[in-house]
């Protein structure tokens, strides 16, 4: 990593971090982990951005991919992996889904915290791009498609932890399906231009439910079936 760009990757951090000092009566979480701290470190967001925004790829902003996406801020990415509150082996051993894996930024921090990532894309073309750049960057251990983010990825689960990266009026059955009991569906619940809050949904043993709206975000419009 050169000079300038571990300037900027730390930069970036502490715009984080001060985020998450900000946030933290909603949130809880004061400061990041170390395992999500080192996946942010690790990932180089420059490459996951369009030529013309590399000079800003590491501002704790998002950014527009094309497609009508966005690559998320830092922030966002970093409190959606640690909502997750994957355990302390989980790189040996979680299993994950993304939905809405636009350009791949957020499925390459996954898997630098996780065994396997596995990520849908609704748009063909982004989900092409995603998957050459991640084999490009050396991530084996994600995988990639175009498809129906509600229908999950049915023939891999269950699965350790869900983020979906697109609001939803509510959480796609399929989706909560697929969860592990105790584990976390990470997902931001309203409308495209109404009011949307990052919620965390926790499923039971028993398949009971527990949702916990965490704060005011601002996400594209899930575009699946949500069925």
């Amino acid at each position: 990593m050169s000079g300038k760009r571990r300037e900027a990757v730390e930069e970036m951090l502490r715009a984080v971090d001060k985020d998450m000092r900000e946030t933290a009566a909603m949130t809880g979480r004061r400061t990041l982990s170390p395992a999500v701290r080192d996946a942010l470190r690790a990932v180089a967001r420059h490459q996951f951005t369009r030529p013309i925004d590399a000079g800003s790829a590491y501002e704790n902003r998002p950014l527009p991919i094309g497609h009508g996406q966005t690559i998320s801020q830092p922030y966002i990415v970093a409190l959606m992996s640690e909502l997750l509150d994957l355990p302390a082996d989980a790189k040996s051993s979680a299993r994950l889904l993304e939905i809405g894996a636009g350009c791949g930024y957020q499925t390459a921090v996954l898997g630098e915290l996780a065994r396997e990532v596995f990520a849908v894309e609704i748009v063909p073309a982004l989900a092409r791009t995603a998957e050459e750049r991640l084999a490009r960057l050396g991530y084996r251990n994600v995988a990639i498609r175009a498809g129906d983010g509600a229908l999950g990825w049915p023939e891999q689960a269950p699965f350790d932890g869900i983020i979906v990266a697109a609001a939803a009026p509510s959480a796609p059955p399929a989706l909560m399906r697929q969860l592990k009991a105790g584990a976390k569906l990470v997902i931001p619940l309203g409308h495209a231009g109404g009011a949307q809050n990052l919620t965390v949904i926790t499923r039971s043993s028993d398949a009971s439910v527990r949702e916990n709206r965490i704060l005011p975000v601002a996400f594209v419009p899930f575009t699946g079936t949500n069925r």
